[in-house]
């Protein structure tokens, strides 16, 4: 029996069957490549899911991280706080959009960062409602769950949820929704089922992550904020899979030219290290009471060190233009592949946050997880990482580590085109080379 089957027999015995899994039990990773416990080699195309943008153990990440661990590894902020924390509060609040005063709490993760901008936008407004998005993901905690608009696997079973959150359409033109209609749904909430005066907040991802990479149109993000202004409500962007250089700018959101009040970061932030972010207005951030906000592990030293080494990188390694290079070849390769396959219905994203839809029929758009989930399987056996996304699990998503060297990418895109002619009886031969 190889390693692997052994670690996946254990697994089974020893971890909840709710804990979904791949059956790659990885042994050691650099940049944009991993090993698993029997000595095969993958190439990355999932990045942890967008968490390690900079790469599997950067040098210079590892290098923050042994520095900081031979000060102190945990003091908890609220008791004992740190130089580090107030410094990458004033980094992230200069680098985030918007001419005007920001304060930046720091937590563990995506969801306890959407929690507490929910918190925030609530105690400053003093209303309750809030407002998301069909195909939306916020998390999986009771009210990310109730935030998220995407049943399987995330919402199943679980509920009940938290009260007064209300649900919108997210304009999707390859689907038929466009920003009027799915402004004319936030209408019809106005006035068939919440007062905008009773809304808290809004809160959407400009690139939709779980939901299959659908990225907010601009002018639908700018009649948002304009709805945000006219009625009081705060507006969220969670940056929590776009952010941190993935889509070619810092933040997703700074596509549209559209500042939103709060922002919520994770995943790429920390580099590989557990660490999250609300991002504001400091006349919004400052609204709650001493002791409202926070947590023990909040802002852990060691990742806020790994967060400090992440924001170095970007910068010098120029990662934003880097991630629009390697999107581009991205879709470069994967247009060249729907002209062979007419069943990839749609190539979309921004920068080097990438992702293709299949369906059984062009013309009637009708969504193919099945194949999807091929393409995965064969993929995988070939030595190439990918992940699924949509709200029918047939999309398939494209998140590899920023600083993923050229010759890998190249090889990663001709296993991911073999791995479709795999799936289709190789009819995409044609569009490997």
């Amino acid at each position: 029996m190889s390693k692997s089957a052994e670690l996946k027999t254990r697994k089974a015995a020893a971890v909840p069957n709710g804990v979904g899994t791949r059956g790659i039990y990885v042994a050691r990773a650099e940049n944009s490549e991993l090993w698993d416990v029997d000595g095969r080699r993958y190439i990355d195309f999932a990045a942890g899911i967008a968490v390690v943008n900079t790469g599997h153990r950067h040098p210079r990440v590892m290098e923050a991280v042994a520095q900081q661990a031979q000060a102190f590894a945990h003091t908890c902020f609220h008791v004992a706080p740190y130089e580090s924390y107030v410094h990458l509060a004033e980094r992230l609040n200069a680098l985030a959009p918007g001419d005007f005063a920001k304060k930046t709490l720091f937590l563990n993760s995506g969801a306890e960062a959407v929690e507490n901008a929910i918190k925030i936008a609530r105690y400053h407004t003093k209303r309750s409602a809030v407002i998301a998005f069909s195909g939306g993901f916020h998390g999986r905690t009771l009210m990310t769950m109730a935030l998220t608009g995407k049943v399987m696997p995330y919402k199943r079973g679980f509920g009940p949820f938290p009260a007064e959150i209300y649900h919108a359409e997210f304009p999707q033109p390859y689907r038929g929704i466009t920003t009027e209609q799915a402004l004319a749904d936030l209408d019809r909430l106005f006035h068939g089922d919440i007062d905008p005066k009773s809304i808290a907040a809004i809160i959407i991802e400009p690139v939709q992550g779980e939901g299959g990479f659908n990225v907010a149109p601009a002018d639908f993000l700018r009649a948002l904020r304009r709805l945000c202004d006219e009625h009081g409500i705060v507006m969220i962007a969670d940056e929590v899979q776009g952010g941190m250089a993935r889509t070619g700018k810092m933040f997703s959101i700074e596509h549209s030219g559209v500042v939103p009040d709060l922002m919520t970061l994770a995943k790429g932030l920390g580099g590989g290290f557990p660490l999250s972010a609300v991002t504001g207005r400091a006349t919004m951030m400052d609204a709650a009471h001493p002791g409202g906000l926070g947590g023990t592990y909040g802002g852990n030293p060691i990742s806020i060190a790994a967060a400090h080494a992440v924001l170095d990188v970007i910068e010098s390694e120029g990662l934003c233009q880097r991630a629009a290079a390697v999107g581009d070849k991205m879709r470069t390769r994967l247009l060249a592949l729907a002209k062979e396959l007419p069943y990839i219905g749609e190539v979309r994203g921004l920068g080097a946050m990438v992702a293709f839809e299949l369906v059984k029929d062009p013309n009637t758009k009708e969504p193919d997880a099945e194949a999807t989930a091929a393409i995965l399987a064969h993929a995988e056996k070939r030595g190439l990482i990918l992940l699924s996304c949509g709200t029918a699990m047939n999309v398939v998503r494209l998140l590899a580590p920023l600083t993923i060297p050229d010759t890998v990418l190249e090889e990663g895109l001709t296993i991911l085109a073999a791995a479709l002619g795999d799936a289709y009886g190789h009819e995409s031969k044609r569009a490997v080379a």
